[in-house]
This record gives structure tokens, sequence and C-alpha cells, in this order.
């Protein structure tokens, strides 16, 4: 069987973030798995402007002028799934990731996306918002995700890397690796 492509994205560029600490645990436990060949997306990489493209998202077919875009279409293109890390800010998630969602409208399409976020909640309220945009994207986002309670009390990667925070985190890669395979195979 064939290993599936999936991408870990830091979905906040922040400075001092947190955000580096959940991406890179949920990276590594990824990495642990046999089944999944996995890259660490940060969107600091990926400098989008602020969408003000003439057409909607929708219309743009997937075709760029900006190299920066393309080349997030690109990376966006070529994964099999997602691991979206995120924080939450005021009851939803930061406005980068909303723009980086939206820049790639197809590059998303028919792929599952899983969820890993952190703040009051756990990072839920944010992570409901973001699997109504998967779904307007044509992504199927999985049931099982990784929330992070009141992250700002955590000092170093074993306050995440905890025995709840692990079969969280186990059973969302092994559903994301489920969907990701499944869904590869119904897109051909």
């Amino acid at each position: 069987m064939s290993t599936l492509d999936i991408k870990v994205i830091v979905g906040s560029t922040r400075a001092a973030r947190f955000s580096e600490k959940p991406a890179q645990w949920i990276y590594d436990m990824a990495k642990a798995r046999g089944d999944l060949a996995v890259e660490l997306v940060d969107l600091r990489d990926h400098p989008l402007p602020f969408f003000a493209e003439a057409a909607p998202p929708g219309l743009a077919k997937d075709k760029y002028d900006d190299p920066v875009v393309a080349r997030w279409r690109d990376k966006v293109r070529a994964a099999d799934g997602y691991v979206i890390c995120t924080p939450e800010y005021n009851h939803g998630y930061p406005a980068v990731l909303k723009n980086a969602l939206d820049y790639t409208y197809f590059s998303w399409s028919r792929k599952p996306v899983a969820f890993v976020s952190w703040g009051n909640a756990g990072g839920a309220r944010g992570v409901e918002q973001l699997r109504a945009v998967a779904i307007e994207l044509d992504m199927a986002p999985i049931r099982h995700a990784v929330h992070i309670q009141d992250p700002w009390f955590i000092q170093d990667m074993t306050g995440i890397d905890t025995e709840g925070h692990r079969r969280a985190g186990a059973a969302m890669l092994d559903n994301l690796a489920w969907w990701a395979r499944a869904l590869k195979t119904a897109r051909g």
C-alpha cells in the first residue's frame, strides 16, 4: 500500500505563537506511522497577499498569476489530506488561515481534513467554523480532533503530550488515513 501525503498546516503566523508546539507534536506522531508521508507546512513560508482578486476564488479555476499563490496552490494540490493546527481567536480561527483556505479553492476538493486546536474551549469553537468552511471547499472534515485546553499554561511539550491527547491524536490520524485512502481511490 502506498503512503499518503499528509500536510500538517500551521494556521497562525503571529509572533510568539504557540502553534509550533502542537503542530510539531502531531507531525511527530503522524511521521511515526508507516502509512503517512507527512510534511509540516507553515503559513509563514507562504506569505499570501490578502485576497483581493478580481473574481471570487471559485471562478479563478486554480489559475493564479502571483507566484506566491501558485506555489501555495501546488503545495495544497499535492496532498491527500490535511491536519490544520489552529488557535482560537474570539470564538473563531485566524484570518491568515481563512485567507489561505480561500485562495486555492479547487485544490482542497475531495480530500479529508482533521484539526488540532487550542484555546479557552480547546479551540472547539474555531474548529466548528472551520468544519463549515471545509465542507464548502468540498473537503471531508473528519469527526475526530485534538483540543488543547488553556495553552497559555503549557510551558513545554509535556503539557501537550498527555495520554488523553495521544489517544485523541491516534484516533484522529487513524480516521484521517482511512478517509484519505478512500477518497484518493475514489478520485482515481
